[in-house]
């Protein structure tokens, strides 16, 4: 969904409008208007979705917080398309969506497609193409949480075991060991409870199915330390960068050695949810 909200002249500051819980994705401010554009798709934000016999609506309202933390409506933003003949739920399509809870909140994994304005239609990657991965996490009203990938690995079967054969794609608390070597990386961020991967595809198991099991955390913001990060490595400078705050990425130095989690009295709890993610094939 693609929603344009413009003043003139502008009395409003756009950085506080949200459509559900998602900032604009641009805003520009021009002398006498100004414009907020929200880019996002309908598994993120917190869209309600109404299934007919005919069609598929989403919707959710585009509203202005307040300092009293009481926001006001602007306008219902609305998105109906006719329901394909073979149309299911993503949520009963095991190939390119999961979605699982724990408490009040909602864990979702998608593949996606090239420029992430939808769900992928393909499984099939060719050997060093990129897969475009999301996940987020629906918090309803549960204080405000980052999503953070802490471990992911690449296995042939869709349950870990002892003997089981794997590829570490993310390892040591939020490090995504794939970017050494690769072009793979973490894409920036369209808000807190959502993290995006750009995943390069690799030789582990070509031709067979390939799950992505991973370790979603939602997290206090503001209590990140170098147990709690993203962190990819940047080739050019030839280290390992935060993804939140580059201007940070000391907390990323352990992730060519050991990294912990440093105890604290002030530290929230994690909320971790386990995730599988495929079948997927990579071939030549």
């Amino acid at each position: 969904m693609s929603v344009r909200w413009t003043e003139s002249p502008s009395t409003t500051d756009p950085s506080l409008l949200r459509l559900g819980d998602c900032p604009p994705s641009s805003i520009t401010v021009r002398p006498g208007g100004s414009e907020a554009v929200f880019n996002a798709g309908f598994d993120g934000c917190s869209f309600r979705r109404l299934v007919t016999e005919d069609g598929i609506v989403f919707e959710k309202e585009l509203t202005l917080m307040a300092s009293s933390k009481v926001s006001s409506v602007i306008s219902l933003v609305v998105c109906e398309y006719e329901r394909p003949v073979d149309w299911s739920p993503p949520l009963y399509d095991p190939v390119t969506f999961h979605t699982s809870g724990q408490g009040n909140l909602l864990f979702h994994m998608n593949l996606m497609n090239d420029d992430l304005s939808g769900v992928a239609h393909s499984t099939t990657f060719s050997l060093g193409s990129l897969i475009s991965i999301t996940a987020t996490v629906e918090q309803a009203f549960h204080q405000p949480l980052v999503l953070l990938l802490e471990e992911c690995v690449a296995s042939t079967t869709p349950k870990l075991a002892q003997d089981s054969r794997v590829h570490p794609i993310i390892s040591n608390k939020g490090c995504l060991t794939e970017s050494k070597n690769t072009k793979s990386r973490f894409l920036p961020r369209r808000n807190l409870s959502e993290i995006r991967l750009s995943l390069q595809a690799f030789k582990f198991a070509k031709g067979e199915e390939v799950y992505i099991h991973c370790k979603l955390v939602a997290w206090d913001p503001d209590v990140m330390d170098s147990g709690k990060k993203a962190c990819h490595y940047d080739s050019q400078s030839r280290s390992w960068v935060l993804l939140d705050d580059p201007s940070k990425s000391a907390l990323c130095t352990c992730c060519d050695t050991h990294c912990r989690t440093r105890r604290r009295r002030t530290m929230g709890k994690s909320l971790a949810q386990p995730v599988v993610l495929g079948p997927l094939t990579i071939k030549d």
